[in-house]
């Protein structure tokens, strides 16, 4: 007997049953063969695109309702890495079946969150394959204001809002590396899969911070592509590096710390000021409260290095993730 779930739907059927939304920020949004848009004058387009799979990006038996959640929130962190207002995002799906029910809160985790965000769905495609998704997202930021990779200069201070790690950490848990206690595994499943997007921190930024960027490949990776694109070094105090209770369980040991400070899926921002900017930074954790760690300072010449509390440098196996490291 053929469930409801196993029956074969059109694709404009699967589209209209699950994402089609009036699109308040559009001209015109889901359903034609192009959305339109109209962008404020005075405004620079903010353009980014992810991709998630299923077993690189997620483990399969994920909640589609966190995944609808986390398939945004990774390029509403893009937004917020830019200093940028999220507005518009489409969503590309690649699904090995059409199951109704999972569709479903997949698209009750993506809608939520857009609405949360002011977000309209403005087209996209469904396609069949392994389970995959694609979003691009458009936002606005004002003419040459964006937060940029590029801007670090030597003496000043980096920055990292949140805390980090917790993500990797159940990564690492589900991969055998560590070994995390029931409900800690259970609350950093939870970074992992809803992370918070800090949209309102990066427009507050414009003007503060010297560069930025959303933690996604790993803490050290991603100072390394600031320090890569502003032509710097940087030293980060492994002390100062702000983690939860469950990371200080596991910091002090190798794979422990491996997975915090390169593991990645933190999406917080990491970003770099003047030393002279502190009170101001100070000020701005409180009023979105939000908190900011200074965890280190830009240096000339190049390269990243780790170092304890004594000034020593910390060794480890690699940065972070890269798609196409040998394995």
């Amino acid at each position: 007997m053929t469930t409801q779930t196993e029956k074969l739907t059109s694709e404009f059927d699967l589209i209209a049953r699950h994402f089609t939304r009036p699109a308040a920020n559009a001209v015109l949004g889901v359903g034609d063969d192009a959305a339109l848009i109209d962008v404020s004058n005075g405004m620079d387009l903010a353009v980014s695109t992810d991709t998630m799979v299923s077993g690189t990006h997620f483990f399969p038996d994920v909640d589609p309702e966190n995944l609808g959640h986390k398939s945004l929130a990774v390029n509403l962190s893009d937004m917020a890495a830019m200093g940028a207002m999220p507005y518009w995002a489409t969503l590309a799906l690649t699904l090995p079946s059409v199951d109704h029910d999972w569709l479903a809160a997949f698209a009750k985790g993506f809608f939520d969150l857009a609405e949360e965000f002011n977000v309209s769905l403005i087209g996209g495609d469904t396609t069949r394959g392994p389970l995959a998704m694609t979003v691009t997202i458009m936002g606005e930021v004002p003419a040459g204001a964006a937060l940029r990779r590029g801007g670090a200069k030597a003496g000043h201070d980096i920055w990292v809002s949140g805390s980090v790690g917790d993500a990797a950490l159940a990564v690492a848990h589900r991969h055998g590396k560590v070994v995390l206690a029931e409900a800690d595994y259970r609350e950093a499943v939870m970074r992992l899969y809803e992370p918070t997007p800090r949209v309102a921190l990066g427009q507050a930024l414009r003007g503060l911070a010297t560069s930025a960027i959303d933690i996604s490949d790993g803490l050290l990776a991603d100072i390394h592509h600031i320090c890569r694109l502003s032509n710097v070094g940087a030293k980060v105090e492994l002390p100062l590096i702000p983690v939860s209770a469950i990371g200080r369980k596991h910091i002090g040991l190798k794979e422990g710390l491996t997975a915090i400070v390169a593991g990645g899926d933190d999406y917080e921002l990491c970003f770099t000021a003047a030393s002279n900017s502190r009170e101001s930074i100070a000020e701005l954790a409180e009023i979105l409260g939000v908190p900011l760690t200074r965890i280190g300072t830009v240096s000339r010449g190049k390269g990243v290095s780790l170092v304890d509390a004594g000034g020593k440098a910390v060794a480890l196996d690699g940065y972070g993730f890269d798609h196409f490291a040998a394995s």
